[in-house]
């Protein structure tokens, strides 16, 4: 009795521990697609829209414009996947981040990235009118443009504070949890930070969203993604971890 009873505990345990591993993988993975993805979309949008004379030649663009929304639409997915793939074993460890950050990176962020797209895709017609228009016409256009391209970067603002605060959450639950070892927890925490100031330090004129600053403020966290997500598919959740939530 006590053998089957045993054997089936240990059957249970390497269970939960594969699932663990499994989690542990595919929240790698879905960080890396989700990255990629994002670089990818400001390697196509960066030349386009940073044309001083954008407007004129977007139409001719807007096939890149599409593809670099269709990238913007697979980063949000992944990433809005990671709080729900990553939920079962978080709320063990602390329900209420666990929650917070499932209401953060997987709904208001995603929501941020739509309207990310529609500022873009809105000035293709717009584009495209502003080929054909006269001179009255075409300073009318051009205002509109401008007004787009400010409410994206409105958005963009807001995104950088939605991401920032659910990311916070997740190193607040990791640091915690020890899920992964804290000195990435705490490297989390202090990139998160440094790239949450860059919203308000644009909001005030202070910071140039193209700039080499902004590159240099938001590397840290880039690379910290990078490492962890490495880290999670090579190694997975720290076991000891693991076993005292069974515990």
């Amino acid at each position: 009795m006590d053998r089957s009873t045993d054997r089936k505990g240990n059957q249970e345990g390497e269970l939960k521990m594969n699932t663990e591993r499994r989690t542990a993988v595919t929240v790698g993975v879905l960080f890396i697609i989700g990255t990629v993805a994002g670089i990818l979309s400001v390697v196509v949008t960066t030349p386009i829209l940073g044309d001083p004379d954008y407007l004129a030649n977007l139409s001719g663009n807007a096939t890149q414009l599409t593809i670099a929304a269709l990238l913007v639409l697979t980063m949000g997915l992944a990433l809005a996947l990671i709080p729900i793939v990553l939920y079962p074993v978080a709320r063990k460890h602390n329900e209420r981040l666990a929650i917070g950050y499932v209401v953060f990176r997987g709904a208001l962020e995603p929501v941020a990235y739509i309207g990310m797209i529609i500022f873009w895709l809105a000035l293709i017609p717009l584009s495209q009118e502003y080929a054909g228009a006269a001179a009255p016409d075409a300073s009318t256009l051009q205002s509109l443009g401008t007004v787009l391209l400010g409410a994206h970067a409105a958005m963009n603002n807001v995104l950088i504070i939605v991401f920032s605060l659910g990311a916070l959450m997740l190193y607040s639950l990791f640091y915690q949890s020890k899920l992964i070892p804290r000195w990435l927890s705490v490297w989390g925490l202090i990139a998160i930070l440094m790239h949450f100031s860059t919203a308000f330090l644009m909001m005030f004129g202070l910071l140039d969203e193209d700039s080499s600053l902004m590159l240099l403020i938001n590397f840290p966290i880039f690379l910290q993604e990078m490492v962890m997500a490495v880290w999670l598919i090579v190694k997975g959740f720290s076991p000891s971890a693991i076993a005292s939530d069974s515990a």
